[in-house]
């Protein structure tokens, strides 16, 4: 899906809601609360229907838009009723395609259905963890999940981190793979673009004074110093596993690769 495809056209002004910026500084101290990040050209949110409310009623994809807000595209739906909604375009779907969202129904892309009823080995995206909560998994462009079985209550997922997790059986997920799977070869090109994308730079912790990080100090270019790298907080930066023991731990088979 090139981006030829997408249109020239102005997004649907009733889909569209002002995006105060949340990263960066702190309004009130004017401290960084977020590193790396702030700047950036204002936007526009696009509202995105992740769990496809408009249940049995078939939509046709009117317009594929890019989004400035995520990696993939978006697709317009006009439903039969009117109604036109954002949903998240599936790579391969075209302008005049019919989408529809049921219990049951044709494995086609771009149709969403319960992973009860989606056959093994089939490629699913924008997946629910809890029923009715709408798509929270597997949304970034080119991305897909692998239905590998059904246990019980459970569909046995395979994600693209090569995890394999069981997700309730009556959660919903859309036929296919996320559009643009070409984002992973974009190359940015240039500093002032990441800056656009409301990026700063990103300053490596031996070059700060030893009040700033646990890498600073030292003279002209010295090791860090310690048996093992660490963050600014000084916590161990790479290889030790960070995640909290849930309930949800349950739910992992494989861990992720």
């Amino acid at each position: 899906m090139a981006k030829e495809i997408l249109t020239k056209k102005e997004p649907e002004k009733k889909l569209l809601r002002p995006k105060k910026k949340k990263a960066g500084r702190s309004t009130q101290t004017g401290q960084i609360t977020v590193r790396h990040r702030g700047g950036g050209v204002k936007r526009l949110y696009r509202i995105v229907d992740f769990g496809q409310e408009k249940f049995k009623i078939p939509g046709k994809v009117i317009a594929i838009e890019y989004d400035p807000n995520r990696t993939a595209y978006l697709a317009l739906v006009e439903y039969q009723d009117g109604d036109r909604r954002y949903v998240l375009a599936p790579h391969g779907i075209k302008v005049g395609d019919e989408i529809i969202c049921d219990e049951k129904t044709e494995v086609k892309i771009g149709n969403r259905m319960k992973l009860k009823n989606i056959p093994i080995g089939t490629e699913v995206f924008n997946i629910e963890l809890i029923p009715g909560k709408g798509g929270k998994m597997v949304r970034a462009a080119g991305t897909a999940a692998k239905v590998l079985g059904q246990e019980g209550e459970y569909t046995i997922l395979e994600l693209p981190s090569k995890e394999q997790r069981r997700v309730f059986s009556e959660c919903f997920a859309t036929i296919g793979r996320v559009s643009n799977p070409e984002h992973i070869f974009e190359d940015i090109g240039k500093a002032g673009r990441r800056r656009l994308k409301g990026w700063r730079p990103t300053v490596r912790g031996a070059a700060m004074n030893p009040v700033d990080h646990p890498h600073g100090g030292g003279k002209g270019k010295a090791p860090i110093g310690m048996p093992y790298p660490k963050t600014p907080w000084g916590k161990p930066a790479r290889g030790v596993k960070t995640r909290k023991k849930k309930w949800t731990d349950k739910m992992i088979i494989k861990r992720r690769k």
